[in-house]
């Protein structure tokens, strides 16, 4: 294709992004559902030509944003806390889902290699995070649950990608040694955390000494790719690089960047992830007409591999709930025997872990990665295609019902010792005490007078509203609607200056900051307390 047709089907692509996301929120379906049935749907249009997706380069280019998008918002306390669940997820249960699906895999297909099979459970073993966050931003979990969740599936792509390369070495004639696995993992993972921290660090350090907001935010979003690449080269697992890297920046973040800095850099980036996801889904969609043509076509997809495929789906469902409620049932027995640290899941949120297990671009790039020498090739592409699409469609629009029904609430173990009325308290004291200092002169004059009645009065509102916070937030949110009314009616006034010429075009942009500024402090306030 000529290099402006591609572009043209990249806007296209876009306009559809756009499109179904709207379609999507209008029904009420995952957007994920929506974009990767779209997409299939378009692949398959007359004069559509058939779309073959460089998996490297899938990998390289949406990977590292949304693995540091997931890290930059993660909670490390929280992390830190359930690291050993996490990490049963990650290594533990890639490990079991990758035997289960391969002993499947072999039984219904006994010609094909034990080390082939092993490659495809390596492959499908492993949640993907841009499947989870597109389902779970949409939901409401315990901290617990999704700490696990989060955290589970920006770690086990590492996992996966190993297991997958030593099947791939020996399907393909080379050998396998378990002890360096092992070894070779460690040196991935403790490599990858170390590579990422050092070059999060050395941005934050840098970052401080910079200014300039557009540095400061194309500089944050170059890390992950940095911090991905960097570590590939270096040997080590690129992905747990950028996780780590990700992480660094978001604890850093809150005193390396200014007010304008974030408020800017948020907006882009939330508008380069939301490209970027949705993307990724559509190109799942787009793959399927080559995986289709490459096999035969959707006959003998249906008569020739369907039992296969199912095989392998029920396979990867039921070894993730029988690893978790395993795992469940092991905390059960550690604590009857004294061991009280790590506290059992209980039964819905058993379920709810075990059903968030939907696959999506790192499982079909990295079947795509299959030497053209692997025995029983084609048949995994579809497999690991069937596993996406169920995956994403069946549990990504079951997940919200399964919560729903299991009747899964935050617990009270979730508050935080301080509630927001609280925080903020404590907030307004301490601007309250600064204001103190500066508003009177050396000579003991108080020379801001005003100020320190503003600031007198917002804490004074603020403690009482924190006393009383069911009989005063009726009151609370009508005030930030009149907020919001008088800043509409500010814009209306200055758009009507601006229109009949008594003020100019950089007037107009500074007046209109300061509104939207107002607007979204308001907004955001609002929404801090909602409507009962």
């Amino acid at each position: 294709m000529h290099p402006v047709e591609i572009l043209e089907m990249v806007i296209a692509m876009f306009v559809a992004i756009l499109a179904l996301s709207w379609v999507a929120e209008r029904l009420r379906l995952p957007p994920s559902v929506a974009l990767l049935c779209g997409g299939s749907g378009l692949a398959f249009l007359p004069g559509m030509p058939t779309m073959h997706l460089d998996p490297d380069l899938v990998l390289a280019l949406f990977l590292p944003p949304l693995l540091a998008d997931g890290a930059w918002s993660a909670a490390i306390l929280h992390f830190r806390q359930h690291f050993i669940g996490i990490l049963s997820l990650a290594v533990g249960a890639v490990l079991f889902t990758t035997f289960v699906v391969a002993v499947v895999a072999h039984w219904m297909v006994p010609s094909l290699p034990w080390a082939a099979c092993a490659a495809l459970g390596a492959i499908v073993s492993p949640p993907d995070a841009v499947s989870a966050r597109a389902v779970l931003s949409r939901v409401r979990l315990p901290r617990r649950l999704s700490t696990l969740l989060e955290g589970e599936s920006m770690l086990n792509d590492a996992s996966g990608l190993v297991l997958f390369r030593f099947a791939v070495v020996a399907a393909t004639g080379g050998t396998f040694s378990l002890g360096a696995g092992l070894e070779k993992f460690a040196v991935l993972a403790i490599g990858g955390a170390a590579v990422g921290g050092a070059i999060g660090w050395a941005w934050a350090w840098v970052m401080r000494r910079v200014l300039e907001d557009d540095i400061v935010i194309t500089s944050a979003c170059l890390v992950c790719w940095i911090s991905y690449f960097i570590g590939e080269k270096l040997g080590v697992s690129g992905v747990i690089a950028t996780v780590a890297a990700g992480m660094v920046l978001g604890w850093s973040q809150h005193s390396v960047m200014r007010a304008s800095t974030r408020i800017r850099g948020v907006a882009f980036w939330r508008t380069m992830i939301f490209l970027l996801e949705a993307t990724v889904f559509m190109l799942i969609g787009f793959s399927l007409r080559a995986v289709l043509e490459r096999v035969g076509g959707f006959g003998v997809v249906w008569h020739q591999m369907s039992g296969f495929v199912l095989a392998i789906v029920l396979a990867m469902t039921l070894a993730r709930f029988v690893w978790v409620y395993g795992s469940d049932a092991v905390v059960r027995l550690l604590r009857a025997v004294g061991v009280r640290r790590y506290p059992p899941l209980g039964g819905a949120e058993a379920l709810v872990l075990s059903w968030a297990g939907m696959r999506g671009v790192v499982s079909l790039a990295v079947a795509l990665t299959l030497p053209e020498t692997m025995p029983g090739r084609d048949i995994m592409l579809v497999a690991a295609f069937g596993v996406i699409v169920a995956t994403v469609v069946l549990q990504g629009m079951t997940l919200g019902l399964a919560i729903r029904c299991t009747g899964l609430r935050p617990p009270a173990s979730d508050r935080m010792p301080l509630t927001l009325s609280e925080a903020e308290v404590v907030l307004a004291e301490a601007q309250l005490e600064a204001v103190r200092r500066a508003a009177y002169g050396e000579d003991g004059a108080l020379i801001h007078p005003r100020l320190l009645d503003q600031y007198e009065r917002r804490a004074s509102v603020t403690a009482t509203y924190a006393a009383h916070e069911d009989e005063h937030h009726g009151n609370l949110v009508a005030h930030f609607d009149v907020v919001l009314a008088a800043t509409r009616a500010g814009r209306e006034a200055l758009l009507r200056l601006y229109r009949t010429h008594r003020i100019d075009s950089e007037m107009m942009a500074d007046l209109e900051h300061d509104l939207d500024l107002e607007e979204l402090g308001a907004v955001a306030a609002k929404g801090q307390h909602p409507a009962a």
